[in-house]
């Protein structure tokens, strides 16, 4: 399926609607902003064939819906391989009604475009179970605990038959071979006599019931995905398992028909539970690794303040909503849904959506989308046409992006794909070889049954659950949290990364970086500050109020120009549109305290009288001294004076990306300060250690091209494209995508589109739930050098699972050419399969690294 960047009359590179601001673009296509139009004429299109050449996941977004049908998203537990995607889709998509179906293993989702009138959701999960697996909703969190707690019950089962099975042959069939210490002659000769006695059949029927329970019940999900290998003719590591267990089961059963001891049913209990308990554990840990992350905030709104024809307010599911209903969106608070100001004024933080490091002033026209976040004010929003959020647009396509990203065929699935066909073949050579030396059809058929039964031992089964789990487990103890067990092998080939820039390669918090003024203004600038919410205030607040630690400034007696960090930082600031503090025109009462989301309840300050905000700004009275505190206009708006040293100033500052912002008193403009946000520790550091890997630095941000001026100029960042919105970054990722895997590192949800399109996801923990959610990895404490870890883990967990897999293939060597000769017994394969497991798991175990980070092997 090809899929087309643009659809519709949209942005010609995100297919955003295109509204008034809708820009011509030199190639003649139109574009939703000037940052899509930069990316669409530096980075040529390509087909999505071109994308799949360089990267093992398939094209981004799906197309939309055909014209009459319905999407519905569903998480299939057990789907864990490209194989099984495959099936899925395959099958899916011959079910009556569907139209399209999009399936992915490494996020569990399916997305399946259907007809409303022919099927429905509960019809369609039916299908997708009756084909083995567990599917339902995607969002249905009581549906996966229900099925988490089938697979515990499965391996509990397992075990409990299993041990008695196990029990067994320690006790009656292993010493049929070699008598044990715990035997005496004379007990030992009446045990051999009474299991190989006609006595001993309805033992043997024991057995065959406990080992089909073990092998049937416990091992459905692998006898399952053997099934979808043969049926898309892509063996795998299931096939291998279900045909090294299933062997020795029909071998075992076989020989008791004919009146022989050496059954091989612990062989196939071994086999099925040590490979369910490795992918539990698996499991296990990476669930645990999740849970690390689940304080993460959501943007998404679920109710809303609606007006009411008499001018009450109702509190409404924002699914209730229609075009033109006005809704109250009090400061603190997020905007439900995307609409436009009809009342009031105030500073929304449209960060989540934009990545805008800054508020953005909003009054009485301007449009506001669904998610930002309010913080300074209070708005009254008429819903715009379909009554839609944009962080639930962001959410969808995230999902859509989920859906269409095939995972890769991991290491052990592309050994099968060769070993299965060579054992299978070899096992025929052999029983055809004794059939040709005069063996009975019996004798010939047990021999080329045991070669398939020493064809896949226990180790090779735990060779990858076992590297990976504990990859994942040291991951996490060094604060990286992977949610995909693929990321360790796609890690190793990236060839570009893409950073955001606010809140990834920046802190995301606003911080005086630099002031120059009079020290008892700024501390009268200070109480007037802690009267608004904005997040400006609350940094001037902080750096100059009472008990913030001093802040080097410079005056007008000594012109010295200190600061926090002269290093320049985000937030560029094109003139009247981002402000210093916002709220309504006018005063407010004495206690403006604003609470909620965003907000922090402030005391009154005796000192401040005749408080006022202003969409750029703030004013009042201070120990008598008028004093205001904004943006250049408002001095201009408000008939202020303003020296031309600090115009050029401010003028200055904002070059580098800063927001400056004025401070005076009575009549006249004294100082300014400078806020923003600054670089992450480590940042540099990690930008050249992935330079010197011959890494392709990528910095992809929403925010405008005065704030990403500086990293432009850095060393080891090969390309800058600011001023994108989420849509157009997933659409850059596809086709930085064109020049190999690439990842794309972000924090917030306006990242999460290219984080779910990219061949590998890093989020920052600190940043929002559904960047999380759109992630392979992320980075619980924010640490970028974090970043590095995830690299040398991968390395070392690529050479641990090759490891694991040789010393599985010893195995092989050695026992293959016993089954060949007829020697093999299943006290021998018991104690070579043992000890090739022990091996593995001993292993697995030991550090993939270092305190000094690099691996161990």
């Amino acid at each position: 399926m090809e899929v087309s960047a643009v659809t519709g009359d949209g942005c010609a590179l995100c297919d955003l609607p295109l509204g008034e601001t809708a820009i011509a673009g030199e190639d003649g296509d139109r574009y939703c902003c000037r940052g899509c139009e930069r990316v669409s004429l530096t980075l040529e299109d390509v087909p999505d064939a071109a994308v799949r050449e360089g990267t093992d996941a398939d094209p981004t977004e799906p197309d939309d819906p055909p014209p009459g049908t319905e999407c519905a998203f569903f998480r299939v537990d057990g789907m864990h391989c490209s194989t099984c995607e495959l099936f899925v889709e395959r099958v899916a998509a011959a079910s009556e009604g569907v139209e399209r179906v999009a399936a992915s293993y490494v996020s569990e989702t399916v997305r399946i475009d259907y007809d409303p009138d022919e099927t429905d959701e509960a019809e369609l999960a039916e299908v997708l179970t009756g084909l083995g697996y567990t599917a339902y909703p995607r969002d249905d969190a009581v549906a996966r605990r229900q099925a988490e707690d089938r697979t515990e019950a499965r391996l509990i089962v397992g075990v409990l038959f299993g041990m008695v099975v196990m029990m067994q042959y320690v006790l009656l069939i292993y010493p049929l071979h070699v008598r044990p210490p715990y035997y005496d002659a004379r007990t030992h000769e009446f045990l051999v006599e009474m299991v190989t006695s006609d006595v001993a059949v309805p033992f043997f029927v024991v057995l065959f019931a406990l080992t089909s329970v073990v092998f049937f019940v416990t091992g459905r999900p692998i006898i399952r995905g053997a099934y979808v290998s043969l049926k898309t003719r892509n063996p795998n590591m299931d096939l291998l398992v279900t045909i090294a267990a299933g062997a020795a089961y029909a071998y075992s059963t076989l020989a008791v028909a004919v009146g022989r001891v050496d059954v091989y049913y612990d062989v196939t209990v071994a086999i099925v539970l040590v490979v369910t308990v490795g992918g539990y554990y698996e499991s296990a840990v990476k669930r645990k690794a999740g849970d690390l992350l689940s304080a993460l905030s959501s943007a998404q709104v679920e109710e809303a303040r609606r007006y009411e024809p008499d001018g009450s307010t109702t509190t409404v599911d924002v699914a209730a909503l229609e075009p033109g209903d006005r809704v109250l969106v009090p400061g603190g608070e997020r905007v439900p849904v995307d609409g436009r100001v009809v009342e009031g004024e105030g500073a929304v933080d449209e960060a989540v959506v934009t990545g805008e490091s800054l508020p953005v002033g909003k009054t009485e026209g301007d449009a506001v989308v669904g998610g930002s976040l309010l913080t300074d004010g209070a708005l009254v929003v008429e819903v715009g046409a379909g009554a839609a959020s944009s962080v639930d647009r962001i959410a969808d396509l995230v999902w859509n992006l989920q859906s269409s990203s095939s995972g890769i065929q991991q290491l052990a699935d592309r050994l099968a794909t060769i070993f299965v066909p060579l054992v299978s073949v070899l096992a025929l050579v052999v029983a055809a070889l004794y059939l040709l030396t005069g063996a009975g059809l019996a004798a010939a058929l047990l021999v080329g049954l045991t070669v398939l039964i020493v064809s896949c031992p226990c180790a090779l089964g735990l060779a990858t659950p076992l590297a990976v789990a504990t990859s994942v487990r040291e991951a996490m103890e060094r604060g990286v949290v992977v949610f995909d067990e693929t990321v360790f092998e796609r890690v190793r080939d990236v060839d570009v990364v893409v950073f955001d820039k606010t809140g990834t390669l920046t802190t995301g918090r606003m911080e005086v970086l630099d002031a120059e003024g009079p020290d008892d203004l700024f501390e009268r600038a200070a109480a007037l500050e802690r009267r608004s919410a904005h997040p400006v205030a609350g940094a001037i607040a902080d750096a100059f109020g009472p008990g913030a630690d001093a802040f080097d400034v410079g005056s007008d007696d000594d012109s010295a120009v200190t600061g926090g960090s002269a290093v320049e930082t985000d937030g560029g600031v094109p003139e009247g549109e981002r402000v210093g503090a916002a709220g309504a025109d006018g005063p407010v009462p004495d206690a403006a305290a604003v609470t909620g989301e965003g907000g922090a309840e402030e005391p009154a300050d005796d000192r401040v009288s005749d408080f006022s905000a202003y969409a750029t700004g703030v004013g009042g009275v201070v120990d008598g001294q008028e004093v205001l505190v904004g943006h250049p206009d408002l001095f201009d708006d408000r008939g202020w004076t303003v020296p031309d040293e600090l115009t050029e100033a401010v003028a200055a500052e904002r070059t580098f990306g800063r927001l400056p912002v004025l401070v005076g008193r009575d009549g006249a403009a004294e100082g300014w300060v400078t806020v923003g946000d600054e670089p992450r520790d480590g940042w540099a550091e990690t930008i050249a250690g992935l330079d010197a890997r011959g890494v392709e630095v990528v910095v992809l941000t929403g925010d405008d091209e005065a704030a990403a001026s500086f990293f432009r100029e850095h060393d080891g960042v090969d390309e800058v494209y600011a001023g994108v919105p989420p849509e157009g970054k997933a659409e850059t990722v596809r086709r930085l995508r064109s020049r190999g895997r690439t990842a794309m590192v972000g924090d917030g949800t306006n990242d999460a589109p290219a984080l779910a399109s990219a061949d590998l996801g890093i989020a920052l923990g600190g940043g929002t739930a559904l960047a999380a959610d759109a992630a392979d990895v992320a980075i619980v404490d924010d640490d970028l050098a974090s970043i590095e870890t995830v690299f040398a883990l991968s390395a070392a967990a690529g050479r641990r699972v090759k490891q694991n897999i040789g010393w599985a293939f010893c195995y092989n060597a050695i026992a293959i050419p016993i089954a060949i000769a007829g020697l093999l017994n299943p006290l021998f394969a018991a104690v070579a399969m043992g000890a090739s497991s022990a091996l593995v798991v001993t292993n697995s175990s030991r550090t993939l690294l270092p305190d000094g980070g690099e691996g161990n092997d």
